[in-house]
């Protein structure tokens, strides 16, 4: 009896062993991912990462705990990297495992991504809405958590009100961005300088010049009289020149006074070790760590799997200790996203010479690198097979990216790999950036000031001599007659893919004489605030020095460029969105949706970009053609694509993008 109870333990011990292998790694994900998580909701109602130390360091808890409280209701904050949440679905689990109502949020690197009510009254989907329509992208986490809770606490009316408002005011167009960039802070440098000369110089030379003008325009030199000077002398013009010199900085001190390119603050040293402290002490009690904080990847039976051939490469000749990190590589956090630097970092803190794997559980990827053992540390870095690497399709497509396979892969290549007679490592990595001072904005009287002096002198001087030698000019052109412009629903079907210059010559010629034809015959409406169709027609004259009759001299970027500037223009005009065009073309006119797209041929690594439908059908139905569809320029052989070029390459941003690229190409604030 006591025999047949143990073999039918046996039999049930292995249909359980068969199952837990068969079940794959992301079946457990919520349970180990949420556990985790509810479990640090336990012991404190906010949870910051300490994963995004360059944007969200983990000493903001403060910060986040005090905006919590205002919303009125219970409320659970996780402050994680933007791929590892889940959305509802970690939200419910981690619920569930907490057995507490409120309101959960997960926040990521750059605002407030999801939110659930549990149990309480809150309106969180309205808040989210606010929060994406009212604050410009680079407004920050912490920022947009506080417009959030706010519009949390103001009840279910006036939120759903507000939210309704913030669609309707902002669905054609963005708030303005919050933070300049370096290239900014340049354009205002220079700015400054040319002010800084130019205006003294012309006050210098128009005052005396002005009465000299109003002589020869009265036919006559003018003639100098007691009067005259009592009324102007002549040190006059002199301290006022020297006036403007001095408040001219002063007045751009006061104008252009932001001192940092983003909201998040200083990282501190204990931010910037957090997690490599955290994972060095891991890996000291098991040399394979897995991020909690990240979906799960390795199943229980790869774990044991890859546990066991890591002590068999330990014992091996040559071999030796080797340290797997299954822990997501971001640009916000400590290296910057630099695996090297990662992996150079925990040799550091753990003090032990190994082979350093890093798999980054979010992306997929995998990399390696020798510290102190008898391996060809070139061989690592160089001859690691892609399949490894970066995997394949199926690995893309999956959910745990095929990590348990292609580590047992790579523990396979390490027994295979060639030993040498002494100790290797893979060197020091490249540095990243500083993260205490990355966001710093340079002195608005640094480098490109200077410039801008001699600049001044000469934009002062010209500025004077075209006034001193104006003349009126009339030209009338009789333009040909053109073809309307096409359909903007037809133009993803019709719109070539390799344009000869006579086609954009053409096609650019007609559509700004018919925004130029539009915005002159529009009836002005009151009190409207929309400058967007003015703007894309004088970026458009600003690509050609406001001459119209210069097309048949531009080049094929600068032809695109204005045809993706009158058509914005024209659909402003109409009351339509056409904030991006197609990434992929262009030419195809407004993008109608975000999608993960391959535009190389070579890599797999995909790109989220604004596409029309035609492309969007593409990737999904075909993939590995969009490259093909993606506008190239005439003009060189093998022909360039269009983002390639420095004016066309910000076009993936934003119509508004691309008119501040033609103003700072042309020096205009």
């Amino acid at each position: 009896m006591r025999v047949r109870g143990f073999l039918v333990l046996g039999v049930l011990t292995a249909l359980f062993a068969t199952f837990a292998a068969a079940t794959p790694a992301g079946a457990a994900e919520d349970d180990t991912q949420a556990a985790y998580l509810a479990a640090r909701l336990r012991e404190n109602p906010v949870y910051v990462t300490d994963q995004l130390p360059r944007e969200v360091p983990k000493s903001m808890t403060r910060d986040f705990a005090r905006v919590a409280k205002r919303t009125g209701v219970p409320t659970y904050v996780l402050v994680l990297p933007g791929q590892a949440a889940s959305g509802d679905a970690l939200l419910g689990a981690v619920h569930d495992r907490l057995g507490e109502d409120g309101l959960f949020v997960v926040v990521d690197e750059s605002s407030v991504s999801y939110a659930m009510a549990f149990g309480v009254s809150a309106p969180a989907e309205d808040a989210l809405s606010v929060c994406l329509y009212e604050l410009p992208y680079d407004a920050g986490p912490l920022r947009k958590f506080e417009l959030f809770a706010e519009v949390v606490a103001q009840g279910s009316e006036k939120a759903a009100a507000r939210a309704d408002a913030a669609r309707d005011k902002y669905a054609d167009d963005e708030p303005a961005e919050m933070y300049i960039g370096p290239s900014d802070r340049e354009n205002q440098s220079i700015l400054t300088g040319v002010l800084v000369t130019a205006v003294p110089l012309l006050i210098l030379l128009l005052v005396p010049g002005a009465r000299r003008w109003r002589g020869k325009l009265r036919g006559r030199v003018p003639a100098r009289n007691k009067s005259t000077d009592r009324r102007l002398p002549r040190w006059v013009t002199p301290a006022v020149a020297l006036a403007a010199a001095v408040a001219v900085p002063f007045a751009a001190s006061a104008t252009f006074d932001q001192t940092t390119s983003s909201p998040s603050p200083r990282p501190r040293a204990i931010d910037l070790n957090a997690r490599l402290d955290r994972v060095a002490e891991g890996l000291a009690k098991d040399p394979v760590y897995t991020d909690p904080e990240s979906p799960r990847v390795l199943s229980t039976t790869q774990l044991t799997t890859l546990h066991s051939r890591i002590e068999k490469f330990e014992r091996s000749e040559g071999g030796g200790p080797v340290y797997v990190s299954v822990v997501p590589q971001l640009f916000e956090d400590e290296s910057e996203g630099d695996e090297e630097n990662f992996a150079y970092a925990l040799h550091d803190k753990l003090g032990k010479d190994g082979v350093y794997i890093v798999a980054d559980p979010l992306d997929g990827y995998i990399e390696v690198f020798n510290h102190g053992l008898r391996l060809d540390s070139l061989d690592l870095l160089f001859d690691l097979p892609e399949s490894i690497s970066y995997g394949d399709d199926e690995a893309d497509e999956a959910e745990d990216h095929l990590l348990g396979d292609r580590l047992d892969a790579l523990m396979t290549f390490l027994d295979k790999s060639p030993r040498t007679d002494e100790p290797e490592t893979s060197g020091d990595p490249y540095p990243v950036t500083n993260a205490i001072t990355e966001d710093d904005l340079p002195s608005l009287f640094g480098d490109d000031f200077w410039p801008g002096l001699f600049l001044g002198l000469l934009a002062g001087g010209l500025v004077y001599g075209l006034l001193a030698g104006a003349v009126a000019i009339i030209a009338a052109v009789l333009r040909r007659r053109r073809p309307e412009p096409l359909s903007t629903e037809s133009l993803p079907e019709v719109s070539p893919t390799e344009p000869s210059m006579s086609y954009l010559r053409d096609t650019a010629m007609v559509e700004l004489r018919t925004l130029k034809a539009d915005f002159e015959s529009a009836e002005p409406t009151p009190g409207r605030t929309d400058t967007r169709p003015g703007d894309c027609l004088d970026a458009a004259l600003l690509l050609l020095d406001g001459d119209a009759n210069r097309l048949d001299a531009a080049d094929a970027a600068t032809l695109v460029a204005i045809t993706v500037l009158s058509r914005a223009g024209r659909a402003a005009l109409a009351g339509k969105a056409y904030n991006r065009c197609c990434a992929v073309n262009p030419l195809h006119g407004p993008a109608v949706t975000r999608h993960h797209a391959r535009v190389t041929a070579e890599g797999r690594q995909r790109r989220l970009l604004h596409v029309c439908g035609l492309c969007r059908d593409t990737a999904i139905a075909a993939p590995t053609t969009l490259h093909t569809r993606v506008l190239t320029l005439p003009g060189s052989s093998p022909r360039a694509r269009y983002e390639d070029s420095e004016l066309l390459n910000v076009i993936p941003e934003g119509i508004r993008r691309l008119i501040e690229k033609v103003r700072e190409s042309a020096h205009v604030g």
